[in-house]
């Protein structure tokens, strides 16, 4: 069953369960309180009469809305206010609408009623598989043999000017789309 209440000078379309935000209404969190401004009710597509009924409604909340800023201005007349503002709500779940009462979803049911699985425990560093420590490798070629065999021992002048090539800047790319230099964007006086 639907209803459509009024409160608050607006209009909303409630049902059994719904939660909706109101303005401001007396009462603290847990009171009931009953909406008697019903303007139509109904279930599927059959309206029924409205008259003496009422709509149950439980307060969840009492609090604000988002802040809203209020600037005024008058151009030409350094004239400025700025000043904020926040709405106070009510936020109420329905719980009936005349004799009908709110009813419990078969989900919900189902889910509460399930047991919750157990968690598995988060494995430990005791547990996990213990870390490998990196060793240095050997030179393959011992320090001795270079010494004795000048033939054998690898030659270091070669791989040199290779390192050497590799440790100078590259070459910075074409400056034609680039910016001119300062010097060179000095301008010259034209000739009359």
């Amino acid at each position: 069953m639907f209803a459509v209440v009024r409160t608050g000078g607006k209009q909303y379309r409630v049902a059994p369960g719904d939660k909706i935000v109101v303005e401001k209404m007396d009462g603290e969190m847990g009171d009931t309180i009953t909406l008697g401004d019903v303007l139509l009710a109904g279930e599927g597509s059959d309206l029924k009469s409205t008259s003496g009924l009422t709509v149950a409604a439980e307060i969840i909340a009492q609090a604000k809305g988002d802040k809203v800023t209020v600037f005024k201005k008058r151009r030409r007349h350094n004239y400025r206010r700025k000043q904020g503002h926040r709405q106070q709500h009510t936020i109420l779940r329905i719980t009936a609408i005349g004799d009908h009462k709110a009813e419990k979803k078969p989900a919900a049911a189902k889910a509460e009623a399930a047991p919750k699985p157990a968690k598995t425990p988060k494995p430990s560093e005791s547990t996990a598989a213990p870390q490998v420590e990196e060793q240095e490798t050997p030179n393959p070629a011992p320090a001795e043999e270079s010494k004795a065999d000048p033939d054998k021992a690898p030659k270091a002048k070669k791989a040199a000017p290779a390192k050497a090539a590799a440790e100078k800047p590259a070459k910075p790319a074409s400056t034609k789309s680039a910016a001119p230099a300062k010097g060179a964007a000095k301008k010259t006086p034209k000739k009359k």
